[in-house]
């Protein structure tokens, strides 16, 4: 009796018959996007992915691992969840625009749009404002699309057409729309929230939640549960202006201390980039390095080392907007294929 498709290896000839198509219009999205990065005067690089931290968000979960000396000696060391750190450290040295291609590593991440290890598109453009960045994004879904051969990205019984014109929206306003909650009355100027004035909006927009739920615990329960399923139907939406306090990497908004130069790409109501305006205050970094270290380890008990050199580097890096962009995501969405493993050459065991 034959197995099912799930249950036969994806080195299984017949079922690599079946994948081959994607993978080969995977290979042409890529090649797409590296013509245009190149034509618009970007420089590929290819950063280590050991370093001494895999990030310092809250709920990013890096793989650890020790490094042998020649001495013997271990030194811990993380394959990074994204090549930030390092392409932040090139604009330090003088680099202006930069892109990559990265293997990156996230634990505790596995189903049907996430995998453990995953190919992460990564630039950066010095002395530019991050909105040029919704319009990069805007060509690599048109690029995507035409190196599968699709008129619409598919996710399910979701459409969204990446040849339309991308919506902007605020956080603020999407909250306003989606769930009747004004977020930003339970913002400060200075970053501190009214983690109790949130939970009483979302009782009365009948929204659940736990008494032992921060803040930042209410705002992902109404951003999963009534944002996100509205969001890239149709066209992509461009969710703009997050609260400063879930932007750690990115700088404040000049109009209005409450948000930052932080937004994420949806399409399908799937997530496919995170961009920012970058923060370049070594301080200001730190400081919000040991306040997601210090809730990282209220929730999970463990804390990862700050890579000092990117905090030195963060004092030489000139203004400059980045973003990441999940590229099987990305090729999943143009192919219609309705798992991540569906476009990966060798999906993890």
């Amino acid at each position: 009796m034959t197995r099912p498709a799930t249950e036969t290896p994806w080195w299984n000839p017949r079922r690599h018959a079946d994948r081959r198509p994607l993978l080969l219009a995977r290979n042409r999205t890529q090649a797409a996007i590296r013509r245009w990065l190149d034509d618009n005067g970007f420089t590929e690089v290819d950063p280590a992915a050991l370093a001494v931290s895999p990030g310092n968000e809250a709920h990013l979960h890096g793989f650890a691992t020790d490094a042998i000396g020649n001495d013997g000696a271990a030194r811990r060391m993380y394959l990074h969840t994204s090549p930030e750190f390092a392409m932040k450290k090139l604009l330090a040295a003088g680099e202006t625009r930069i892109a990559a291609f990265s293997h990156v590593w996230r634990n505790r991440e596995r189903g049907p749009r996430h995998s453990p290890e995953f190919t992460m598109l990564e630039w950066y453009r010095a002395g530019e404002g991050y909105d040029v960045l919704v319009d990069d994004c805007a060509a690599f879904l048109r690029l995507a699309a035409d190196a599968a051969g699709a008129t619409l990205l598919r996710h399910r019984a979701a459409t969204c057409d990446p040849f339309a014109p991308p919506e902007r929206l605020s956080v603020a306003d999407a909250f306003a729309r989606h769930a009747g909650i004004d977020l930003l009355a339970t913002v400060r100027a200075d970053g501190g929230t009214d983690r109790d004035g949130l939970a009483a909006q979302m009782t009365a927009s009948g929204v659940r939640h736990s008494a032992d739920d921060t803040w930042s615990d209410l705002l992902s329960r109404v951003l999963v549960e009534r944002v996100e399923p509205h969001l890239g139907h149709g066209r992509p939406t461009v969710l703009d202006r997050y609260p400063a306090p879930e932007a750690a990497l990115a700088r404040r908004a000049p109009d209005d201390p409450r948000v930052a130069e932080r937004f994420e790409l949806y399409a399908c109501g799937v997530e496919l980039a995170n961009g920012f305006g970058e923060l370049t205050d070594p301080d200001e970094q730190r400081t919000r390095f040991a306040a997601e270290m210090d809730e990282k380890h209220r929730v999970y008990g463990e804390r990862y080392p700050v890579d000092e050199d990117f905090l030195a580097a963060l004092a030489h890096m000139p203004p400059a907007s980045g973003i990441a962009l999940g590229f099987d995501r990305l090729v999943m969405l143009a192919t219609g294929a309705p798992r991540i493993d569906d476009v990966m050459w060798t999906p993890v065991p």
